[in-house]
């Protein structure tokens, strides 16, 4: 859950600390007064898209920092971060934003530095922002699917991945067989072109490391009198008459005699006889590299032949000699393909004759679970509505295929389109009158049916995603009466697993709540801020009051405020 924010700087704000309880936490206060400005905050300390047009006027960087608490040791989290090399110590994780005046974002997590796409990732396991438009996806025919696998997404997960393996290697055997069997004169220019590739790099003959070695000997032979030269100074200061070696080896004879009466000229005559042996040896080297040398001018001449060739085939082929020997490799097993079109063509038919049916397979498997949880959906659904004044309203999950082309599998004598998701075209229908026959869910709910309809998703949802915290920014628009009571009910049924803070105009989710915070804009001099007050009960009466109200606050209005917040808390009761 989230247990504390603290935002600086951040649009209309200059700084506030807000603390939250576990439950319903309600966030009240007149339109413009920056409620959603502190959503927008905690949107941008999960991940959210963040802009330079969020730090407040004449100020370097907003600041966005947030303390998290997950008592659930078997949460995603805990594993997610050991991964990314976080450590969650005391059950506690602090997420950090910084977003400068010329628009750069800095993140952290437990103060180590990380990318917006991890602090998305870990913000995502921890928090869920739902707004009006969040409603609006019930609206969007593409978004049923991956709702309907959320309901148990355990379940479903094993057969998906086993689906998508199955068609990845599907799409790519279809793609491997249209290449060879289509465009026949592509494929001639192709094949000379291939051909004529792997002749020129097959006559260049070359060798790993060759050029390495090339340039390791035109440097030897463009030095040949320096080497030469000092080589023979080398040598003729160790072996001549009274040159060093001979010292070496004086000394080393010298203390022979007595290394048996004093350890330290034992030591001493250890280290020069190694000496003496290792010089002895150089010397050695020193004259058969001597004897060895030969200046070959015309050697030079055809080393830079070489290089050039190479270079010339670098341009084309590769950045070194490994990279042109290995891209040989690949147009040689390209050519044998082309050269053997019809053997390949059988083969990868064969292939995907046999992936097929392994998809089909997959592909039904993941219906036919798709389908069972559809049942359960439907019936939690329908539970949920009659709870949210919805009884007389029929849900169902339509199922239904998309016709494909001849070159598409086959199910029941039909050719079907499989797509990465499987082949199922899901759709929520809905009738909400008795008698109407059942249309897509997007040709009939009115706002408030989507947000009844929204809200017993997500209290279904809740039990089964683990999210700790859940935010409603104004779901519950466009209802009242005892409807808005009910909303308000399932808001709270929905706080008894997960954290929930929502803001709202409606008095009925107020009351419910068991943490209320008024949010207020201040005018201090000429610029303006944002306040948030806890509300003691009293001031609680008072708010919600005004909230039923509008401006003027009468006694009767405080009566009807505590009228509901008695309701709500007999309804909490009842709810435990």
């Amino acid at each position: 859950m989230l247990s504390e924010i603290i935002i600086k700087n951040f649009a209309i704000i200059e700084e506030v600390s807000i603390s939250f309880e576990k439950g319903l936490t309600v966030l009240s206060g007149e339109t413009g007064a920056g409620k959603s400005i502190i959503i927008d905050a905690i949107g941008l300390l999960l991940g959210g898209r963040g802009s330079a047009e969020f730090v407040r006027y004449d100020t370097e960087k907003a600041e966005i920092e947030g303390l998290f608490h997950i008592e659930n040791e078997n949460h995603l989290i805990y594993s997610r971060c050991r991964e990314l090399g976080f450590d969650i110590e005391d059950e506690m994780i602090i997420l950090k934003r910084d977003i400068t005046s010329s628009g750069k974002s800095v993140c952290r997590i437990n103060g180590k530095l990380v990318t917006t796409s991890i602090l998305k990732e870990i913000g995502g396991l921890l928090v869920d922002i739902h707004g009006q438009h969040e409603s609006q996806d019930l609206m969007d025919q593409e978004h049923h699917l991956p709702m309907l696998q959320q309901y148990d997404e355990k379940a479903i997960a094993p057969l998906y991945t086993e689906y998508q393996n199955i068609f990845n290697n599907y799409t790519d055997l279809k793609k491997q067989l249209k290449q060879l069997t289509e465009n026949e004169q592509q494929m001639a220019h192709r094949l000379d072109l291939i051909q004529f590739q792997l002749t020129e790099i097959q006559n260049a003959n070359l060798q790993e490391n060759e050029d390495d070695q090339l340039m390791e000997e035109r440097l030897k032979i463009s030095n040949f009198e320096r080497i030469y030269k000092s080589l023979v100074e080398a040598y003729q200061s160790l072996s001549q008459d009274g040159s060093g070696l001979d010292s070496v080896r004086s000394c080393m004879y010298s203390l022979e005699s007595v290394t048996n009466i004093d350890n330290d000229i034992k030591e001493m005559h250890e280290g020069i006889s190694s000496s003496y042996y290792l010089l002895e040896d150089i010397s050695y080297r020193l004259r058969d590299s001597i004897e060895q040398m030969e200046y070959d001018p015309n050697r030079l001449n055809e080393i830079e032949t070489r290089l050039s060739e190479i270079s010339m085939l670098k341009k084309k082929y590769g950045h070194s000699v490994a990279d042109i020997l290995k891209y040989a490799e690949n147009i040689e097993q390209e050519l044998d393909t082309i050269q053997h079109k019809d053997m390949h063509i059988e083969k990868l038919q064969k292939d995907l004759d046999n992936v097929t049916i392994k998809l089909i397979k997959a592909g039904k498997t993941l219906s036919n679970k798709r389908k069972e949880l559809a049942i359960k959906l439907t019936a939690d659904i329908h539970k949920e509505l009659k709870e949210l004044y919805m009884d007389k309203t029929t849900f169902e999950i339509m199922f239904d295929v998309e016709e494909g082309q001849e070159s598409d599998p086959i199910i029941d004598e039909q050719h079907i389109k499989f797509k990465k998701d499987g082949f199922d075209f899901v759709e929520f229908y809905i009738s909400t009158n008795p008698g109407e026959p059942l249309k897509p869910l997007a040709k009939v709910a009115s706002g408030g049916e989507l947000s009844r309809m929204f809200l017993a998703l997500k209290s279904i949802f809740t039990k089964h995603q683990g999210i700790t915290s859940i935010i409603f920014d104004e779901v519950d628009t466009g209802v009242s009466g005892r409807v808005a009571q009910a909303i308000a009910e399932k808001i709270h049924k929905v706080s008894i697993d997960s954290q929930v803070l929502c803001i709202t105009h409606l008095p009925q989710v107020a009351s419910m709540a068991d943490t209320h915070l008024f949010i207020a804009k201040l005018i201090d001099g000429n610029r303006t801020k944002t306040s948030v007050t806890p509300l003691r009960n009293d001031q609680k009466i008072n708010e919600i009051a005004r909230m039923i109200a509008g401006v003027e606050i009468t006694d009767v209005t405080i009566q009807h405020a505590k009228e509901l917040i008695d309701q709500a808390a007999s309804s909490k009761y009842q709810s435990q």
